[in-house]
């Protein structure tokens, strides 16, 4: 799209541009957060050790605060919070003895890391 302006607005042709594609950017950003917070949930769902299975439906996302400008999402157990440390790393045992661990959760955010970043990259180059 091109546009003529004069000196004396070229200024503030430019900032129009930036905001512009500023909000187009902060846009694609929050979709890309949003894709991966959905990914890692179902990456830590499918690497949880299942005993009954509620510990594993009860991973979800929260939409913690979004604004024009940016967005705060947690993958979190809703209420099996309590054990997720425990599975994670082990636990000692009642009687002695340790429980081993089951990590499931630290890879799944390590996974989710890698792939927001090349989603940001990707969006950001026009891909």
């Amino acid at each position: 799209m091109s546009r003529t302006v004069s000196i004396d607005e070229m200024d503030n042709a430019i900032m129009e541009e930036l905001e512009k594609y500023a909000d187009l950017a902060a846009d694609e950003l929050k979709a890309a957060v949003k894709e991966t917070a959905a990914s890692v949930r179902k990456d830590i769902q499918s690497g949880a050790p299942v005993d009954t299975g509620k510990y594993k439906k009860s991973w979800s996302v929260k939409n913690v605060r979004e604004d024009s400008e940016s967005i705060k999402l947690v993958v979190h157990s809703r209420n099996r919070y309590q054990i997720a440390h425990l599975l994670e790393h082990g636990h000692a045992k009642r009687g002695g003895g340790r429980v081993a661990a089951k990590p499931h959760i630290a890879s799944a955010e390590q996974r989710g890391n890698e792939k927001l970043m090349q989603t940001i990259e990707q969006k950001l180059k026009g891909g």
